[in-house]
């Protein structure tokens, strides 16, 4: 279980967190969605250890992870997908991979968590991280590291972010087969429906702070809610 408690955050004077309390439980798919600035991608970097809560703590199986850093969190089996991939000029597919998972695999090993995501390994296992793989191409491996280590807790952020609608497709599989697969928890930062719709429960972030949690037949109408007086030409009135 990974419990967050009473989770504080401000920048430049601005609350971007608001006493964030959430319990999540193994074996479940959790979708973050909420509108821009609502502090979603704040709060996954807060549980990675990226970002440092003002206040709070964050327990994981009753351990407090709080001060924990990144790689010491990443030791207990939490894994995080950054909205905007990093890319590394001279490092190929492969050897990102065996740095995954911290360990030697074999090239069909490496073949084997490819096509997981979608890809056709032979093409991109000896590829390197640079400007020749598109944004959606760099997504779906990132999420092949993730997938590859099989965290405790695996983070994702705007999986979706600058990748083309293909890609979206093959990503959307990728999220569905995960949640039937995983043993962990998942957490994906997203406001796409395609997204949600795989979420055993969805959390609605609005202005730093837990507008709702449910299951989503009964979260969809408050996150697609229509403005409450629209003009005829479809322009929201003031």
């Amino acid at each position: 279980m990974l419990e967050i408690k009473d989770i504080c955050f401000k920048s430049d004077h601005k609350t971007i967190l608001d006493h964030i309390n959430l319990k999540l439980d193994e074996k479940k798919f959790y979708v973050i969605t909420g509108p821009n600035g609502s502090g979603k991608s704040t709060l996954a970097k807060i549980l990675m250890g990226i970002v440092k809560p003002d206040s709070g703590k964050i327990l994981l199986n009753g351990k407090d992870i709080t001060s924990l850093s990144v790689d010491e969190r990443a030791k207990l089996g939490l894994g995080f997908a950054f909205q905007q991939p990093v890319r590394f000029k001279g490092l190929t597919v492969y050897d990102l991979l065996k740095i995954a998972v911290n360990k030697e695999i074999s090239k069909m090993e490496a073949c084997q968590i490819l096509s997981k995501v979608g890809l056709c390994a032979k093409e991109y296992v000896d590829r390197e991280i640079n400007a020749s793989l598109s944004g959606g191409e760099l997504k779906r491996i990132e999420i092949a590291t993730v997938m590859a280590r099989n965290p405790k807790i695996a983070i994702f952020d705007e999986p979706e972010a600058g990748i083309d609608l293909w890609s979206f497709g093959n990503l959307t599989k990728v999220f569905k087969d995960l949640e039937i697969e995983s043993e962990g928890i998942t957490i994906v930062i997203s406001h796409q429906e395609r997204i949600l719709q795989i979420a055993d429960e969805i959390i609605l972030l609005e202005q730093g702070k837990i507008r709702k949690i449910g299951k989503k037949e009964e979260m969809f109408e408050m996150i697609f809610e229509k403005p409450k007086c629209c003009k005829e030409d479809g322009e929201r009135c003031e």
